[in-house]
């Protein structure tokens, strides 16, 4: 098994509660500041959600094979993110990001 460094890591996905929406890192700062840019995340054409009745409206049964098609935004706007002493990489908000080799797209259907 390879481990992939953080200098490989050309990816910061923001972890919101089980959601995931994918940043590419646009400047790197320091060894612990990066800025990032959010990217274009549409559903694949190829994808639709199997939703059955169930929960609060409905249940996804696919959820976790989404499929997503990712692009860099040129337009988007720049934030800062920088690592802490507990190893996680957040913003002057407090959002939460994990550096990554691949961009990454979650949305929960079911909650």
């Amino acid at each position: 098994m390879t481990q992939t460094t953080t200098s490989e890591m050309t990816y910061a996905n923001l972890i919101g509660w089980s959601d995931i929406t994918p940043y590419e890192i646009v400047r790197r700062v320091s060894a612990k500041t990066v800025e990032v840019r959010k990217m274009n995340a549409e559903i694949a054409p190829n994808w639709t959600p199997d939703v059955i009745e169930g929960g609060f409206a409905g249940h996804t049964r696919n959820n976790h094979t989404q499929a997503w098609v990712i692009t860099p935004d040129e337009a988007g706007s720049v934030r800062t993110i920088r690592l802490h002493k507990d190893g996680t990489w957040r913003d002057k908000y407090g959002s939460r990001f994990r550096l990554a080799a691949e961009p990454v797209r979650f949305y929960d259907f079911n909650f």
